[in-house]
């Protein structure tokens, strides 16, 4: 819903906060969904209606945790939503949310999994594989990466080109079967399959073309840039095709 009131851009969480929200998500480990719904009242809102970010960081009865390092996010629909493609392309372009869902839409069903050690088996998700809409951007010969900013301001992530270009690499526009809903980094959000989950931006607003990888939001803070299921971080033994 739009207020009418200009959109700010999220403002990062602070470390206390973000590390104290977090030992609340592994508590739910064991008592959610009750305790999830005792600590969402506390915080004074449902992980979708919530100002703060802070229930975004909560872990929810379906197995998801919903991480947000943002204070707030701004809510977008079919009418504010935009998703910009630019950067080293011949045709930049800028797509609503109506002309994203008349592309051709992809459907993959797989398990997700968390660097932190969570996982959700057989979650489907669709939407338009990234590498269509970097085939209509016309990618240009010096380019070898693709960067991905996201409209709380704040998060970033990158693939090199040729991980963009896999066939399990989604902007996606639905997720469980529904469009992907905003505690999900609705209404599109990126879905890199063969990679921790960490590297599927949420709330998805622009892919930028590059030169050169450049490490994302939890790159800079330690994490894999290359973020293979069980080939980085240390996380997990079960090797990945």
């Amino acid at each position: 819903m739009n207020s009418g009131q200009p959109e700010q851009e999220g403002r990062p969480i602070g470390r206390r906060v973000l590390l104290g929200t977090l030992g609340l998500g592994a508590l739910g480990v064991v008592a959610a969904p009750a305790l999830q719904r005792g600590l969402e009242s506390f915080l004074g809102s449902a992980a979708d209606k919530d100002p703060t970010g802070l229930t975004g960081l909560l872990p929810n009865g379906g197995g998801f945790r919903y991480y947000s390092v943002a204070a707030s996010v701004p809510h977008k629909n079919a009418t504010t939503y935009r998703l910009t493609v630019d950067g080293l392309v011949d045709r930049p372009r800028t797509y609503t949310l109506p002309e994203l869902r008349a592309l051709p839409q992809t459907r993959l069903v797989r398990d997700v999994q968390c660097v932190t050690g969570w996982r959700v088996p057989d979650t489907p998700f669709e939407g338009v594989r990234l590498s269509a809409l970097l085939d209509a951007a016309g990618v240009r010969p010096t380019a070898k990466a693709v960067r991905f900013t996201c409209f709380d301001g704040t998060y970033s992530e990158s693939l090199t080109l040729g991980q963009a270009r896999r066939a399990d690499v989604l902007v996606a526009l639905r997720m469980q079967d529904e469009d992907v809903s905003h505690a999900h980094g609705g209404p599109v959000r990126l879905y890199v399959a063969p990679m921790y989950f960490y590297k599927s931006a949420k709330w998805l607003s622009g892919i930028t073309v590059t030169e050169d990888v450049e490490p994302g939001y939890w790159e800079e803070r330690g994490y894999d840039i290359d973020a293979w299921v069980g080939r980085s971080n240390g996380r997990d033994d079960e090797p990945t095709s």
